[in-house]
């Protein structure tokens, strides 16, 4: 499959067809990540109000690491993520060319979040807690710009203090957090990133260089 267009008309079908097999509680999302910029790779959803995305919307962190390559395996079946206090039990499934190249995904996100509380509810009367808590941090937006912007406060996070407080080898840390999480396939991310952390966007990409040299890291 050189192009997910090629396939495109059954892949909308199993997007159809899972939705309506698993009923209103599941999200099944299609990803084109060849021919569409990465705030706008979904080509079909439904279900779309789980997460509150649409055609047209972008996709998650998680599909950024694997397009950067920071994450080389791709596909995770059955972990648990959250979103807006819903618990989500997910499937990502990445469909790739002849040449290996990332072209498309096929999401999977069954909103389990009445069953852990009928779990719990039983749990109370039977005397045992419900245990499962989200192994995944997947972050779900209809605008990759709020998408960006998490990831910036995760790297605040990461380094462990506030940008003010940051030395060079703290933003160095930060922008190379941000890179292996493919923050900069985004459009006009390095913009944003500079201007963040109070650099230029010359010193972006030489500290992008002395992080990629240090790493032997392929560059997107």
């Amino acid at each position: 499959m050189e192009s997910i267009l090629e396939e495109e008309h059954f892949l909308k079908g199993l997007v159809k067809g899972l939705a309506a097999q698993f009923g209103s509680h599941c999200e099944v999302v299609l990803h084109d990540l060849k021919n569409q910029p990465y705030d706008h790779t979904i080509i079909a959803i439904e279900n779309g109000e789980i997460t509150g995305r649409k055609v047209g919307d972008c996709g998650t962190n998680l599909g950024l690491q694997v397009l950067r390559g920071t994450d080389r395996e791709g596909d995770k079946y059955n972990y648990l993520s959250s979103f807006n206090g819903k618990v989500l039990r997910s499937t990502s499934i990445y469909m790739r060319d002849s040449e290996g190249e990332v072209i498309g995904s096929l999401c999977i996100n069954l909103d389990i979040t009445d069953f852990i509380l009928a779990e719990k509810a039983i749990a109370s009367v039977i005397g045992e807690a419900a245990k499962e808590v989200p192994d995944s941090t997947e972050v779900f937006s209809n605008d990759v710009n709020v998408l960006l912007d998490t990831l910036i406060q995760e790297s605040v996070r990461h380094v462990g203090k506030p940008v003010a407080l940051m030395t060079k080898d703290d933003k160095v840390e930060g922008i190379r957090f941000l890179d292996k999480r493919g923050a900069l396939l985004i459009k006009k991310a390095g913009d944003r990133i500079s201007k963040f952390f109070g650099i230029s966007k010359f010193t972006l990409y030489s500290y992008l260089e002395e992080t990629r040299s240090d790493q032997g890291a392929p560059r997107p």
